[in-house]
């Protein structure tokens, strides 16, 4: 007769049950099991890793895109016609969204790790598709409205590409573990085959990715050029109204060592500095012509345009989150502000031994000043007083044209073959830094075309131009790259070498390590000659390492096994705690 007593001893699994209730409200044991997952809740796993790797890659793009965050409110207000920081409510809901689907990926990998059955909760299924679908939405809304800012990304990999590579490499050595269980510890099935297959190319694809890599900072410190200069664009306009003299005054004072401004051709032929079409966002021509509010600016004369306050729309709207940081004295200086003649500006640059870069925007066919803009700005020009040679113009005049405007240089923002900028008598280019590659940019320093990238507000785009011997950049903020007396990382091939082939090599190692231990006590097995085992045997060889509990699941397992595939009566069964292993005898069952 077989006598059996429960070996399981119910002991308190705080931890589990703080996994499980969490993740599938299951806080009683009764609630959880250990059997396979089903295929609906590996399907919500699988749903749930999407999201979260979504996720990652859409707050990837916007900490890069931080250095474009004015451009996109900007397109916005275009659009809208109504001038709000858009960016604060992406930056919010992405945050809560990653931070959300991530504690509920570790959890699943919690139960996956301790064995536990996936079962996710309907109201954590409902909260992850609701984020899988807000952040698609986000993802379809900036590729319609700010589809070029997508380059962004490309050129932060030639920063950040080193550090993700270990990141990733880091993460995917970690899991192996997860998957050396999974794939170890089971009955073998084509599905176990298909995890090992992708995890080893996944593996094998991060340990050769570095030579895929383009980093300008992977370099010779002795090789490095000059430190790029900085161009105030529109001034200094995080420290003051863009296209001000407070805002000049301000790039001057924080090192720029050239100024660049948008120029418009007023109705009497007076160039002044405007960056938008119309009047509405940087001054008060809602209050003061109402009925014009939406007139291009170019169709108001002279004297309406000087009585428009220039500078409290700044204070109220704070568009670089800056105003709460000025003094008393700036902030009335500032709210006192008037649009900025283009003479003012030339003046102001021509005090300071500067120079000046002028984007001009063409008066519309029926402008009163349509064919005689050009001379207006020369004449504009010769009046401030300064040096020909230190005004540069974004090539603004048809090639019939341009004999006219000697002796001003002139740049393009196109991207043209070097040919091509020796046939137009262009001196320099003004490209945006998505534009050119590290590649081109190299091409078009060697032929001795000088290039100015813009916009660069951030330290790690700064420091990937200078790496890239870039000569010139345009920037809304000077003070921060004042900041740069350094390229922020630099390293040899050499250097980079080593670490790239000592982490693969750590990582194969670990990874190995980790499959031949989960496979050990199967190996062994194997080489004594087993052949027929059941995998409750394997894991009681491992007694001594485990816990209490653990043991007793274990024991209790084994009995059951033994006795389900008709285990006689005069066999006998004995496992011995103390030493973990497990005896059959004949005459009844004991333990």
């Amino acid at each position: 007769m077989v006598k059996h007593q429960p070996l399981q001893v119910y002991e308190k699994q705080v931890f589990v049950s703080f996994v499980t209730g969490i993740y599938g409200c299951r806080w009683k044991r009764y609630q959880r099991s250990q059997d396979e997952s089903s295929r609906w809740e590996c399907t919500w796993f699988v749903i749930l890793c999407s999201s979260f790797l979504l996720l990652l890659f859409w707050g990837y793009f916007w900490l890069m895109a931080r250095n474009d965050f004015n451009d996109f409110n900007w397109l916005v207000y275009n659009r809208s016609g109504e001038w709000r920081d858009e960016t604060m409510p992406i930056l919010a809901s992405t945050t809560v969204g990653f931070s959300y689907v991530t504690f509920l990926l570790i959890l699943a990998l919690f139960h996956i790790s301790l064995g536990q059955q996936l079962n996710l909760y309907w109201v954590h299924k409902m909260g992850v598709l609701a984020t899988l679908l807000t952040t698609i939405s986000g993802v379809i809304f900036v590729d319609d409205l700010w589809g070029d800012e997508w380059d962004i990304l490309l050129a932060s990999l030639q920063y950040t590409a080193p550090f993700l590579h270990l990141g990733a490499l880091v993460t995917v050595t970690a899991i192996s573990w997860l998957v050396a269980g999974y794939v170890v510890r089971r009955e073998k099935s084509n599905i176990q085959v298909m995890v090992l297959f992708i995890y080893i190319v996944v593996l094998l694809a991060l340990c050769l990715a570095p030579l895929t890599f383009t980093c300008p900072c992977i370099m010779d410190r002795h090789s490095l050029k000059p430190r790029p200069s900085v161009i105030g664009r529109r001034g200094a306009p995080m420290l003051a109204p863009e296209n001000t003299v407070v805002s000049f005054n301000r790039a001057l004072q924080h090192g720029a060592s050239s100024l660049e401004a948008d120029v418009t051709i007023s109705v009497d032929g007076v160039p002044f500095l405007m960056r938008d079409h119309t009047l509405r966002r940087t001054t008060d021509v809602t209050k003061v012509f109402p009925a014009r509010q939406y007139e291009d600016a170019s169709f108001f004369n002279w004297t309406e345009i000087r009585s428009l306050n220039a500078g409290q729309w700044f204070l109220e709207s704070d568009p670089y989150w800056t105003a709460a940081s000025l003094t008393a004295k700036e902030r009335s200086r500032i709210g006192n502000q008037t649009v900025c003649s283009l003479v003012e500006m030339l003046r102001l640059a021509a005090k300071a031994n500067s120079s000046a870069l002028l984007n001009i925007h063409k008066p519309p066919p029926e402008h009163p000043r349509y064919r005689s803009w050009f001379m207006d700005t020369l004449r504009a020009v010769q009046k401030a007083g300064i040096p020909l040679k230190r005004v540069r113009t974004v090539t603004w005049t048809p090639d019939t044209d341009r004999g006219r405007v000697r002796g001003l240089h002139q740049t393009t923002s196109e991207k043209l073959s070097v040919e091509a900028i020796r046939q137009r008598g262009i001196t320099s280019l003004t490209l945006h830094y998505s534009k050119a590659s590290h590649k081109e940019l190299q091409e078009y320093l060697a032929n001795n075309v000088s290039v100015t990238v813009y916009p660069v507000n951030e330290p790690w785009l700064y420091s990937i131009l200078w790496c890239s011997g870039v000569p010139s950049v345009s920037s809304d903020a000077p003070h921060v790259l004042r900041k740069v007396p350094y390229p922020i990382w630099l390293m040899s091939q050499s250097a980079y070498n080593f670490i790239w082939m000592t982490s693969d090599l750590v990582s194969v190692a670990i990874v190995i390590g980790v499959f031949f231990f989960q496979n050990y006590h199967m190996i062994r097995w194997r080489m004594s000659g087993m052949q027929n085992y059941n995998p409750e045997h394997i894991m009681l060889s491992a007694v001594a390492r485990r816990s209490s509990r653990d043991v007793n699941i274990m024991k209790e397992k084994l009995i059951f096994s033994e006795l389900n595939n008709g285990l006689s009566s005069t066999e006998e069964l004995s496992l011995y705690p103390e030493n973990g292993y497990v005896r059959y005898s004949h005459g009844g069952l004991s333990r």
